[in-house]
């Protein structure tokens, strides 16, 4: 069995908005959600910005936020992400086989609370030695009794099956920057071979925390462009310093054609492709001669069954960091050859940050939403071309072009590569 995949519906949590259409209107206009932390004081950091999530909670699903606020930032967005594509779907009217439906996300770690783990710590101080017991018992005594679940990344696939009576496959996948486009690309898989008729897919994920900022800052990759946070983020350019770290979450229901139309279900796109695969070099460099991840782009490719000329957008991994950056271009220029040169290559990260594990969700709704309007989006801040980097970046505004097929890379921290390729609505 190898059934065709369609999407049918897409909730989102960004910092552009959290409904689609206004993501979109801002990816559009080129507006930044990049601005000054907020979510912890920072002020005594060298990276001081990132793409934040505002002026949100979980009324906006008509939970009570007070029964979420000791979960984690991407528990909540995972899970109204979810509920929202549900409703987008209009699942919620359709009588099915819950053991049919089924939930796969790519979320990432959750950091403990760390003015709950300064108070632990200083409890635990005699002097200067540390009391691994004194620590243990302050810890138990301050932390409520599911604190384990709270910072499992995994939790949020368990709330959505509850609340949406998913019983069918269920799976959270980690793998770096790849997560929500791999566990994308499996739920894919899994309709294909008809293990379910109805998938939940896509990821969550914030790092905007004191280790997450620190550990990316001591591996060199975050832009220290403070004074300008929404200048900060320039893939591709000459002048890129690293990139911004965002937050967010974005689920897509994911639905075999068939069932979709049975249905009279609306139709936003078709995923027709879907390759992954590994580096295998080393844990924070990617390949410099690109191999494996140009073999990625060609699995896809294949997958979907098309030509090189047959791709009308890419929306590129596109960190902004100087390596990233360039290993990227030779990867798509060893993919696609002299076509390269012609197909515009936009990396929305200058505008969202990246989402980490949620950054392949978040992306391949751009492709998405560009196959559906035929406008791509821009690379913001573009302004220096980098003799390495020698492609069409759609510099300073959005462009009207004809989009059939769209193509969402994503290159993992570990050597990870995925690629994702969505296609419009099926005939």
């Amino acid at each position: 069995m190898s059934r065709r995949v369609v999407i049918t519906g897409v909730g989102c949590v960004t910092p552009l908005g959290t409904e689609v259409d206004a993501v979109w209107d801002a990816l559009r206009e080129g507006r930044s959600g990049v601005g000054p932390i907020t979510l912890f004081d920072a002020s005594n950091f060298p990276v001081r910005i990132a793409a934040e999530v505002c002026d949100w909670d979980m009324s906006d699903i008509g939970e009570d936020p007070s029964q979420w606020q000791h979960h984690a930032r991407q528990t909540q967005f995972a899970v109204a992400s979810a509920v929202k594509a549900s409703q987008s779907a209009g699942l919620d009217d359709v009588s099915m086989d819950p053991a049919l439906k089924g939930v796969y996300l790519g979320c990432g770690e959750i950091f403990p609370d760390f003015l709950k783990l300064c108070q632990s710590t200083q409890a635990a101080l005699d002097g200067d030695q540390f009391q691994l017991d004194k620590f243990v018992e302050h810890c138990q005594a301050t932390c409520p009794v599911d604190e384990a679940l709270v910072y499992e990344p995994g939790i949020a696939t368990t709330f959505i099956a509850g609340m949406l009576d998913a019983q069918g496959p269920n799976m959270n996948i980690i793998s770096a920057c790849t997560s929500s486009s791999t566990a994308i690309g499996e739920a894919r898989e899994a309709i294909r071979r008809g293990d379910a008729d109805v998938m939940l897919a896509g990821g969550a994920h914030s790092m905007i925390h004191p280790f997450g900022v620190a550990g990316f800052h001591r591996l060199a990759t975050l832009s220290t462009h403070n004074d300008e946070p929404d200048k900060a983020s320039r893939p591709f350019d000459r002048d890129r310093d690293g990139f911004v770290i965002g937050e967010g979450g974005v689920v897509f229901v994911l639905e075999a054609l068939e069932h979709a139309r049975r249905r009279r279900a609306d139709i936003w796109g078709e995923l027709t492709g879907y390759g992954a695969n590994h580096d295998a070099y080393r844990i924070t460099d990617p390949h410099p001669e690109s191999a494996r991840a140009a073999d990625c782009i060609k699995l896809a490719l294949d997958d979907a069954r098309l030509n090189t000329d047959q791709i009308d957008y890419i929306n590129a991994h596109g960190t902004a960091t100087v390596f990233n950056d360039k290993s990227e271009t030779v990867a798509v220029k060893r993919a696609l050859g002299e076509r390269a040169y012609t197909i515009p290559i936009s990396s929305t990260k200058s505008m969202t940050g990246h989402l980490t594990t949620a950054s392949g969700a978040m992306e391949l709704l751009v492709g998405l939403m560009a196959i559906c309007n035929s406008v791509v989006p821009a690379t913001l801040n573009y302004e220096h071309p980098d003799p390495d980097c020698d492609l069409d970046y759609v510099p300073a505004a959005a462009r009207d072009i004809h989009c059939q097929h769209a193509i969402s890379n994503n290159f993992g921290f570990g050597g990870h590569n995925s690629s994702l390729i969505v296609s419009r609505r099926a005939a």
